[in-house]
């Protein structure tokens, strides 16, 4: 819960730096530089990962596409808190570009001071919305998991592991993965919790 306490405060602190007028779509944060190993870049891999599918690395904090055998276009990512990943395969059921956003019935169990405030959801596109710019859906054996690969409006926070369990990209890398992922691509998250 510290950790939530405090990347809340550097968020707030970083949208105090946000200019004031237009949509939340259209503004330019001025952020904190994103470490440059979380930088999106293609990679030779392990020439047995499958074709099209994602392999998030959760000890590492890597989200790997593979785009042919050996290379796959790898992404830094922000992840749950220790023991609120999902690990396993799960596959890309739903995709929706600036989703709405509300908390589930656990988060807000969990962290009512943090996630209270935003029982009645957000809209897509709005500054506080932590789903960014788009999500991917991920389901297991027909049902949602509740968890998501989406956007974040916190690029700073690329490379931690605070949330409640999302895996979350920078908004230029999530619109670059999302177009390239169809339904029924296959996720398999491995190496934590």
């Amino acid at each position: 819960m510290q950790s939530n306490r405090r990347a809340l405060l550097i968020g707030g602190a970083a949208f105090a730096l946000w200019p004031q007028s237009g949509p939340a779509r259209e503004r330019t944060p001025t952020i904190p530089a994103v470490d440059p190993r979380f930088a999106a870049q293609t990679v030779r891999i392990n020439a047995d990962a499958v074709v099209g599918m994602i392999y998030v690395d959760l000890g590492q904090n890597y989200l790997y596409h593979v785009l042919e055998a050996g290379v796959a276009r790898r992404y830094g990512v922000a992840l749950g808190a220790e023991g609120r990943n999902l690990v396993g395969e799960t596959y890309v059921a739903r995709k929706a570009e600036w989703p709405a956003w509300r908390p589930t019935a656990d988060m807000i169990r969990l962290e009512p001071a943090i996630y209270g405030p935003y029982r009645h959801g957000l809209p897509g596109g709005h500054e506080m919305n932590p789903l960014g710019a788009r999500a991917l859906y991920l389901y297991r054996g027909g049902r949602d998991t509740m968890v998501r690969i989406h956007g974040t409006p916190q690029p700073w926070t690329i490379g931690m592991k605070f949330s409640s369990g999302c895996i979350r990209l920078h908004n230029d890398h999530v619109i670059e993965l999302y177009d390239r992922v169809p339904l029924g691509t296959r996720v398999l998250a491995f190496g934590g919790t």
